[in-house]
C-alpha cells in the first residue's frame, strides 16, 4: 500500500524542521557566549601578566583563540541539540512495537548495565 505525501504533511515537516533549527541556533548562541567569556578571561589575563604571552601573542592571536573557542562551542552545542531533537522526534513517530526498548529474555533478571 503506497502512502501519498500531502502538502499539509510537507508543511508540517518544514515547520518542525524550522523550529528544530531555531532551537539549535539558540542553544549554540548560548554556548558560544559562555565559551567566549570562559576563553577571553584567561587569554586576556595571561597576555597582561605572563611575559611569554605578552611577547608572543598579539591582538590577532588573542582574537583567534577566543573566536575559535566560541565557534567550536556553537557548533558542538547546536549539533547536540539537533541530534537530540531528531532522536526524540524519530522515537515519537516510531511504531509502537519499536518503542518497547526493554530487553526481555528467558525470564532472567537484567544485569544492571542492561536495565532501561
Amino acid at each position: 500500500m503506497a502512502n501519498t505525501v500531502t502538502r499539509a504533511h510537507l508543511d508540517q515537516k518544514l515547520a518542525l524542521a524550522k523550529r528544530c533549527s531555531k532551537e539549535a541556533n539558540i542553544a549554540g548562541v548560548k554556548a558560544a557566549a559562555g565559551a567566549t567569556i570562559a576563553s577571553a578571561v584567561p587569554t586576556l589575563a595571561s597576555v597582561r601578566m605572563l611575559p611569554w604571552a605578552k611577547a608572543n601573542i598579539n591582538p590577532t592571536g588573542q582574537a583567534l583563540i577566543i573566536c575559535t573557542a566560541a565557534g567550536m562551542a556553537y557548533f558542538v552545542a547546536a549539533d547536540k541539540k539537533i541530534l537530540s531533537l531528531a532522536r526524540r522526534h524519530s522515537f515519537e513517530n516510531a511504531p509502537e512495537h519499536l518503542k518497547n526498548t526493554s530487553f526481555q529474555c528467558a525470564g532472567r533478571p537484567h544485569p544492571a548495565f542492561f536495565r532501561p
